[in-house]
């Protein structure tokens, strides 16, 4: 048995805490830092997320975790103009591996203020000097190079979180838990996510593009690493609404559509035009645009905008959000079970839902196709629920 003691367990009142393995040795190493109880249940859920997404699209990718499940994941893909003002990017070439995480990121970068970051790939110098400005609590990725593990190493003061975690590591196929001193024990889910789970389109409407069928894997995946009950919205290779732990379905779909709205909203000419005064610090000016959107008209009134701004904000009035949000399309959504009414599909259709992918098996199934059926919706039954707890 190996075991690494940790400070604390969820809360600092949950004393001893560890993490240890019955047999063999532990699969990760800390390079730096002192993780805590929760930081590796980020740590580990995330990194299993990232693994199987390379696995199931071929593409780097990376997820931002926060409280045990995703803000945000996205595949290595370029950034465009608009996503570098959005995300603060920074200029010139990036590492596919840096573009992941930096899209993941930038999925909810309000929720993803003190998160931990998981890399399919080595951390390299791009990522490492972007993580190095926002602010996280660690990382969890293969390797690192020299360059990025001395940049992080220097974050919060020599105290940043950097955890490296074998590759070829599979967990035992026997997975146990305790609650309230009594032990639960299933089989380790090893559902493996592809193509063919995308087989079975059941509405009129059956084309999948290549673009759109990554798009369900990524929704999939982040949904089984994701608190049940669990919605999630994707477009072009990367979360944008990401609803988890509701107790109801539709409200996990008003959630991550609200996400993905805010998402869409951030790229509006005068968002994107937003003159920030100096020294304004990132985290500010993520809330400062969550303010701006919500309620730009309260946001700008007095002089309280003078702190953050060089120059009023234009007013983003409610018939101007709607005009912009009618141009969002091209959205794929997961659910991780299926949907029992057609509201979802209607909540979904708000935010630009163009694709489906969820279980099937509601009594209400007909009524559900006849919804997708009504916006030209492509819908694809999985069968399979995604449920994590």
């Amino acid at each position: 048995m190996t075991e690494l003691e940790l400070k604390y367990g969820c809360n600092p009142n949950q004393k001893p805490a560890r993490i240890y393995m019955e047999d063999g040795e532990l699969p990760l190493e800390v390079l730096n830092g002192r993780p805590g109880y929760i930081n590796f249940m980020d740590a580990l859920n995330s990194w299993q997320l990232v693994k199987a997404l390379k696995k199931a699209t071929g593409l780097p990718a990376a997820a931002s975790f926060k409280h045990v499940s995703p803000a945000g994941a996205a595949l290595g893909l370029p950034l465009n103009d608009t996503e570098r003002l959005m995300y603060l990017a920074p200029e010139g070439d990036l590492s596919p591996i840096a573009c992941a995480y930096i899209r993941a990121r930038g999925a909810d970068r309000l929720c993803s203020f003190g998160d931990w970051a998981a890399l399919s790939d080595t951390c390299d110098g791009d990522t490492a000097r972007f993580l190095a400005g926002e602010v996280s609590d660690g990382v969890i990725a293969p390797d690192y190079t020299a360059e990025a593990l001395e940049i992080l190493k220097a974050k919060r003061k020599g105290g940043y979180n950097v955890v490296k975690i074998d590759p070829d590591y599979v967990p035992a196929p026997i997975e146990r838990r305790s609650i309230f001193g009594i032990t639960f024990e299933q089989g380790y889910n090893d559902l493996a996510i592809d193509e063919s789970m995308l087989e079975n389109v059941v509405t009129k409407a059956k084309r999948l593009p290549h673009d759109a069928k990554n798009d369900m894997l990524l929704a999939l995946i982040t949904l089984k690493y994701t608190q049940s009950n669990s919605v999630c919205y994707v477009k072009d290779g990367m979360t944008i609404g990401v609803g988890a732990g509701q107790q109801s379905r539709i409200h996990c779909t008003r959630l991550a559509g609200s996400k993905a709205d805010v998402w869409w909203l951030r790229q509006h000419p005068w968002v994107l035009e937003l003159q920030f005064a100096g020294g304004v610090r990132r985290p500010d000016r993520d809330n400062a645009i969550d303010l701006y959107i919500a309620d730009s008209a309260a946001f700008t009134q007095g002089d309280a905008w003078k702190r953050l701004f060089k120059v009023r904000p234009k007013e983003l009035t409610p018939s101007l959000k709607t005009q912009w949000l009618s141009k969002l399309t091209g959205v794929t959504l997961g659910s991780d079970a299926f949907f029992p009414f057609g509201d979802n599909v209607e909540r979904a259709h708000q935010s630009g839902v163009q694709y489906i992918a969820q279980p099937g098996g509601s009594i209400r199934d007909d009524q559900v196709i006849e919804t997708a059926d009504k916006y030209g919706m492509v819908m694809a039954f999985t069968g399979m629920r995604l449920f994590h707890h």
